[in-house]
């Protein structure tokens, strides 16, 4: 039964109270802030399970006053409402049971990258960030831009960001993969629908302690940025490129005018991307490789379709098709694709945990 399953958690959380008080908790700081923080993480799913239990009880008490002469109609009603809560309460419970990913509460490094298309590629890129930024902010969430290669049509070649904020990886972590574009370029005279593609990673944000790189490993070229960028920018050997020779990863870093910056920015990028390998690793069993997640930039492995003759958005994962392509673009509107795809998230591990 579900109250069996719920019974440790509660009687974990009155332990740690009572430890938290005694004085051999309180005067270490590690343990204490260890067991506070245990104490936060089991908080929710406590306060539902005595809300549960109290239903179960209720339950019990309202049938045995079914017969009552007096109080038997007023038991009927109650029992109606408990009877509906006592559903919800175990699908909310069973949310909350779930493994939590410790990835869930970082910061992330968006990469988007244009694919196959050309011209029409990067500018997708460019829309699709400005779309996330009007997420972000949605969200209360802060956006760094850590390094862009702009394309000349418009839009960007590549461009990687930071993105900050209360349970960021949470929510942008299934946006990984092929985005398939469908419109008519400005270009087509002809109004010929165009089909192109674009690639996002989503790499969690590491601190310097949890990916060590052996200097011996990196290759690192100085150079004059270019594009945009200002009068300095482009007078002095400031971008950086980072190899990663054991891995080939290559990061590229021109956005700041100092190198130092952008040695620096370079460095967070490609130690997200080597705990991106790692986590991979640790994870193939859900099938998160970054082949998988990034895609070959083709046209093929794609995870959502946005048409705009159509207005039609779809999410080719949970078969999911919205016709509200301008509102979720120009709104930020995410939520929309992105809440129904945790929720089938969440009901594959509730089965999968046997919850």
């Amino acid at each position: 039964m579900l109250k069996d399953k719920l019974q440790p958690f509660i009687n974990r959380f009155e332990e740690i109270n009572q430890l938290l008080m005694s004085s051999e908790i309180t005067s270490d700081i590690k343990r204490m802030t260890d067991l506070s923080k245990e104490q936060s993480s089991i908080q929710p799913i406590v306060s539902k399970a005595k809300e549960y239990i109290k239903v179960l009880e209720d339950i019990e008490e309202n049938k045995l006053m079914l017969d009552d002469p007096e109080l038997g109609d007023l038991a009927k009603e109650e029992l109606k409402e408990l009877e509906t809560r006592k559903p919800e309460l175990e699908e909310e419970i069973k949310v909350l049971m779930i493994p939590k990913d410790p990835n869930d509460d970082r910061n992330i490094y968006l990469e988007l990258r244009a694919g196959t298309g050309g011209d029409e590629a990067a500018i997708f890129v460019g829309d699709l960030f400005r779309a996330y930024l009007r997420y972000a902010e949605n969200n209360g969430w802060k956006v760094e831009i850590m390094s862009s290669s702009d394309s000349e049509s418009g839009g960007y070649k590549e461009i990687v960001i930071l993105v900050k904020g209360d349970h960021v990886y949470s929510k942008l972590k299934f946006e990984g993969g092929t985005h398939r574009v469908q419109r008519v370029p400005a270009t087509e005279s002809q109004g010929r629908v165009h089909t192109s593609a674009i690639t996002v990673a989503v790499m969690p944000e590491v601190d310097d302690v949890e990916i060590e790189i052996n200097e011996n490993d990196l290759k690192i070229d100085v150079m004059r940025a270019s594009g945009n960028g200002g009068q300095s920018v482009n007078t002095t050997d400031s971008a950086v490129r980072i190899t990663h020779i054991p891995s080939g990863i290559v990061v590229t870093n021109q956005d700041q005018k100092s190198q130092h910056k952008n040695k620096d920015r370079a460095m967070k990028v490609l130690k997200a991307k080597l705990y991106e390998i790692e986590m991979n690793k640790v994870l193939e069993a859900e099938g998160a490789t970054r082949k998988e997640q990034v895609g070959t930039g083709d046209r093929s492995g794609r995870i959502r379709t946005y048409n705009y003759p159509q207005n039609r958005i779809s999410d080719h994962r949970i078969n999911l098709t919205l016709y509200r392509l301008d509102y979720i673009m120009n709104d930020g509107l995410f939520g929309e694709v992105i809440d129904p795809l945790i929720a089938d998230h969440q009901s594959k591990l509730i089965e999968a945990n046997g919850l």
